[in-house]
């Protein structure tokens, strides 16, 4: 099954998907998954199913058991959406160049 990135293929439903994960926190940092720089793709197929490449601040995260499944979960309500797949992955690794200006300012790294 062919998929293609979703802000391509359908540019407001990417923008509702990131509305979406925009709601999802880690716990242990004030700051949203997408902001964070925790959602590496975002790629959809012929059918709706949205499939995330993500990533956690570190491997040993100890959110990483829930947090792939809140991601999962807000893209799968998402409005439009009809399925998510998530991939876990730790190449290349995250780094904080990866956030968001919005993010740096919260956290006081700006």
């Amino acid at each position: 099954m062919e998929r293609v990135p979703l802000e391509e293929a359908n540019p407001e439903l990417h923008k509702q998907v990131v509305r979406s994960l925009r709601m999802v926190f880690d716990p242990e940092i004030p700051v949203n998954v997408y902001d964070l720089g925790l959602i590496y793709t975002l790629e959809i197929d012929e059918h709706g199913k949205v499939y995330a490449q993500i990533t956690l601040t570190a491997p040993n995260c100890p959110e990483a058991e829930y947090i792939p499944g809140r991601i999962q979960a807000a893209i799968r309500e998402t409005e439009g959406v009809s399925g998510a797949d998530i991939e876990l992955v730790f190449d290349p690794p995250w780094t904080r160049e990866r956030m968001s200006t919005a993010a740096l300012l919260a956290l006081g790294l700006i």
